[in-house]
């Protein structure tokens, strides 16, 4: 939202950057952790098959479904998973 409200970006855009923004961040925390922990490659190779399909699928998307229709979407995938997360961690 603050790419969108503040600087003015489009909304597909500003989500395709925060999941670049996302991804490195998800990265680096991967490769500090290698040397503290035993990586499951074949469980590692599966979800990455599983993305990769995804990013196919969402970048084919992205060029039929209307930047004024995704933000809506996309406020409410964030409320969501924001909701998820608190109560994860309040509850569970």
């Amino acid at each position: 939202p603050a790419l969108v409200n503040l600087l003015k970006i489009p909304m597909k855009i500003a989500i395709g950057t925060s999941l670049v923004i996302i991804s490195l961040n998800s990265l680096i925390g991967f490769f500090s952790s290698l040397d503290h922990m035993t990586i499951e490659w074949q469980f590692m190779a599966s979800i990455t098959a599983i993305a990769v399909v995804g990013i196919i699928i969402g970048s084919q998307l992205s060029k039929k479904i209307d930047g004024k229709k995704l933000k809506p979407a996309f406020g409410w995938f964030i409320l969501i998973m924001g909701i998820y997360i608190i109560i994860k961690e309040i509850f569970l």
